[in-house]
């Protein structure tokens, strides 16, 4: 017993974070807006937390690959709970339609242009520490979660060109998000696991502990977010009011910075522990999870709170939505050959904070243009990779799970299967068999 609470002793400490905000919850008291966002915000940070280390402990009972895709969807479950709410309401209240997709779009370039940047920079570091040698890029374990946003990024400029997000387009990406998550069920599952922290205490305790525990956290978690994600939107719109901010900024940006610390600590310590594929895999997956549950979603629950079949996006959301799909463009383009090279890392990062250099709709515009223009550049030059990529969520086996060929000063060559052969392209540049 003593070893149980040894294990769930952070979870308790999370759940205390987020008791005032069930407390303000249950006994409908209303604090000022601001102090509201504070409350429910630390109530969403600490239960994404939970949920993060749940998902890694339920890898000891589920394939490698679906656990990186349920550990996607666990961790961007904030951000959905706040888009949903505001498509939801837009459909009975049009001023929440300009903000509807504004988390989507603020999140999802936060993950791309600090996420990837940042974990590939501490993955990159780790690595030639590790080697003795200067590590110029990272290799990926996988073609298939890349060849799945591939196709979901194509489908996002869809959305941009007309204006709106239909229903038939978020159905199609749902059932597109459902053959994601049935591939993802069917891949080999990781033999050798490396949790630490809580995840690893959890996962260290017996099946018949372990599993109901790991469940009973997935729950609480989500029960906390359920309950905060109403009052902690709702709290943002009406800070902005209060502090003279545009709300369209605070949904865009701190929101997103709530909703996607806890994915963001798991993939750097991922990287930090020398797994720096396995955290980039885990951030492609995101973006998946973004562009296809979570965009198709929209729609559905703007119709059902009272809309029509097709979400409006005002002229503000299409040039956020353009520049969001653009930004994904560059970043799929730069990793169409499985290697993540250093100048990428600090190209992607220098792009994002640009946007805050330059704002408005001009500034919008042109760095879209040059997203644009620079991941058509990247296309050409590494087109000999899109077929294999577009053809990889659909191929019987993983690419990644037969083998990795790398080659480094020091080794002519070596061949070897599944987490070996990773390990071994973590290190060194890798050079892949050809495609048949």
């Amino acid at each position: 017993m003593e070893h149980v609470l040894k294990t769930i002793r952070p979870v308790l400490l999370c759940l205390a974070v987020a008791l005032p905000a069930l407390v303000l919850r249950l006994t409908g008291t209303h604090p000022a807006a601001p102090v509201a966002l504070v409350g429910y915000g630390a109530a969403v940070v600490a239960a994404s937390f939970v949920l993060a280390w749940a998902a890694e402990a339920a890898e000891v009972d589920i394939s490698g690959g679906l656990a990186t895709a349920l550990l996607a969807l666990i961790a961007v479950l904030p951000e959905y709970a706040v888009d949903l709410y505001f498509a939801f309401h837009a459909g009975a209240d049009p001023s929440y339609t300009a903000i509807a997709a504004a988390n989507m779009t603020g999140s999802n370039r936060l993950l791309l242009g600090v996420g990837w940047s940042v974990t590939a920079a501490i993955g990159l570091l780790v690595a030639s520490r590790r080697a003795g040698r200067t590590v110029r890029e990272l290799v990926l374990d996988d073609r298939r979660e890349l060849g799945f946003l591939l196709i979901a990024a194509a489908v996002a400029f869809v959305m941009p060109m007309t204006g709106r997000i239909h229903l038939v387009l978020g159905i199609g990406l749902l059932v597109f998000f459902g053959y994601y998550l049935w591939r993802a069920a069917t891949s080999p599952h990781e033999d050798e696991l490396d949790l630490v922290g809580p995840a690893a205490r959890i996962a260290q305790l017996p099946k018949r502990r372990r599993r109901p525990l790991t469940v009973a956290l997935f729950a609480g978690a989500a029960l906390v977010i359920l309950a905060a994600a109403q009052p902690f939107a709702e709290s943002l719109v009406a800070s902005g009011e209060v502090l003279g901010v545009d709300r369209f900024l605070l949904v865009q940006w701190l929101a997103p910075l709530a909703s996607e610390a806890p994915e963001l600590i798991v993939a750097v310590l991922f990287a930090l522990r020398g797994k720096a594929p396995a955290a980039l895999a885990l951030l492609i997956s995101a973006k998946v999870n973004q562009w296809t549950l979570l965009v198709g979603s929209l729609p559905v629950a703007y119709l059902l709170g009272g809309g029509s079949a097709r979400l409006p996006l005002d002229g503000r959301q299409v040039e956020e939505v353009l520049l969001t799909a653009t930004q994904t463009a560059l970043g799929v383009a730069v990793l169409l050959s499985l290697r993540f090279p250093r100048w990428a890392a600090g190209a992607l990062f220098a792009l994002f904070a640009v946007q805050f250099v330059i704002p408005g709709e001009h500034g919008r515009l042109w760095l879209s243009l040059l997203y644009g223009a620079l991941a058509a550049v990247v296309l050409i030059a590494r087109r000999v990779h899109l077929r294999p990529t577009l053809r990889a969520p659909f191929r019987a086996e993983r690419d990644a799970g037969v083998a990795a060929r790398v080659r480094s000063p020091s080794s002519p060559s070596c061949w070897a299967p599944g987490p070996a052969g990773r390990a071994c392209a973590r290190t060194a540049s890798a050079r892949r068999p050809p495609y048949p």
